[in-house]
């Protein structure tokens, strides 16, 4: 069972809508699949036609994260009709805030990876709607994820968010979360023609190398009309959403890939364990000329210090937090004023003149 966190440290920048376009993508195919809403906004749950009150939610199996309970949290999706087991939700819940704390105990948030263990052969696929924040939801929704999908848009702000984002799954894997790794980032609402936007996405593969995930996810009414008629982005009708589903799919094939290499890299390590090897070999799970998954995910890393370390392609960034435009993102405008960035040596400002 793969489960992944679909998460940002900034709010608006579309998190849950490409949450939605994952599992859409999913259901189409037939995957078996779990959506989980952390969000206390319970955007998630409205958008996947979820009853506005059910038994149970995220509520109840954080403060009882029982085999019994999380079965009874569980509901179909309105995607598929009454039918258990092809699309399910735990829904989110306002009562669910009273976690979203940073003073949890380390206990506490093991819980959700408690509860997703008595189901483990039951999906495929899981996937976390998590809050825009770093309190007590986000770091137990990772501590129960192998891969974490950091939702950002090409401006300013969201890319500095992204990187800190980066920062803390480094952290957190540092810290006693050895499998969590970065899926990637996945840039949202892009407008293809805009030269702000294409010079922001630019810079993210500058700053992060193959951590930049293909393709970016365009800016399209079509995808808010869907979600506010509670229907997946594979059934609506039209050229728009025809391009939407297609990246949507392609996202969710690299996330497969990494979990069909997760899985190869696990069994050559236990058959090679008396050498202490492990053999990771991506090279066949990715499209000529696309970063490997393996490669992808380890271009963020915490070493002893705790800082991570950014691809080759990408300036190393200092260990320190970073806030605002000192995070090494650059402020664009209609002409180039080179200068150092503090904080983030070898990347530029332009600044607007």
């Amino acid at each position: 069972m793969l489960v992944i966190s679909v998460s940002s440290l900034k709010g608006g920048v579309g998190k849950t809508s490409v949450a939605l376009g994952l599992a859409s993508a999913a259901h189409n195919r037939g995957i078996p699949t779990l959506v989980i809403d952390m969000d206390p906004q319970a955007d998630a749950s409205t958008g996947l036609d979820v009853p506005v009150t059910t038994p149970l939610d995220i509520a109840d199996v954080l403060s009882a994260p029982k085999e019994k309970i999380i079965r009874q949290a569980i509901v179909p999706s309105g995607w598929s009709g009454s039918a258990q087991g092809l699309l399910d939700v735990i829904p989110g819940s306002p009562r669910s805030a009273e976690f979203d704390r940073p003073t949890l105990s380390e206990r506490f948030l093991r819980r959700l990876r408690d509860a997703l263990a008595t189901i483990e052969d039951d999906y495929r696929l899981v996937i976390i709607d998590c809050p825009p924040s770093m309190n007590g939801l986000t770091r137990a929704a990772w501590l129960a994820s192998q891969r974490v999908a950091v939702v950002t848009e090409p401006g300013l702000f969201s890319v500095a968010a992204a990187d800190r984002a980066l920062r803390a799954i480094a952290e957190l894997r540092r810290r006693g979360a050895p499998d969590l790794q970065p899926l990637g980032l996945i840039a949202n609402r892009v407008r293809m023609k805009s030269r702000e936007h294409g010079f922001r996405i630019d810079e993210m593969r500058e700053m992060f190398g193959p951590l930049v995930l293909t393709p970016p996810i365009g800016e399209r009414t079509v995808l808010q009309q869907a979600q506010g008629s509670a229907r997946p982005i594979h059934s609506w009708p039209g050229e728009s959403a025809s391009e939407l589903a297609g990246s949507f799919d392609s996202l969710l094939d690299r996330a497969l890939r990494t979990s069909t290499i997760r899985s190869r890299s696990q069994s050559r390590s236990g058959a090679q364990a008396h050498d202490g090897e492990v053999v990771a070999d991506a090279a066949a799970e990715s499209p000529a000329g696309e970063p490997s998954a393996v490669n992808a995910e380890s271009a963020v890393q915490a070493p002893e210090n705790g800082a991570p370390v950014v691809p080759e392609t990408a300036p190393q960034a200092d260990a320190a937090p970073i806030t605002g435009p000192q995070s090494g993102v650059t402020q664009s405008g209609v002409t180039q004023a080179e200068a150092p960035v503090e904080g983030a040596p070898g990347l530029r400002r332009r600044d607007l003149r």
